[in-house]
């Protein structure tokens, strides 16, 4: 057996090394296709559907004239329009 001096390292050993080496390539391998495969297989995140925006236009007794409301809320008037 053989003692090592306070400090000093063990020269590594090259058939370690190239098995350390060839098991980190593996893994950086297996990583890279588990995250292609991940982007593959991922649902996208679907966009939340909005209804439809809905026009009302008011020509009543008491409406403002030609007044465009989109949603409920007065976006405009029309001019000169009494009825559409």
């Amino acid at each position: 057996m053989k003692y090592l001096r306070a400090g000093a390292l063990e020269a590594p050993r090259p058939a370690r090394e190239a098995a350390v080496r060839l098991v980190a390539i593996g893994l950086r391998g297996a990583s890279a296709a588990l995250a292609r495969l991940s982007r593959r297989l991922a649902v996208p995140a679907g966009r939340v559907a909005r209804p439809a925006p809905q026009l009302e236009f008011y020509a009543e007794a008491g409406a403002p004239e030609g007044a465009l409301y989109v949603d409920g809320k007065l976006v405009g008037f029309v001019s000169g329009v009494q009825r559409l």
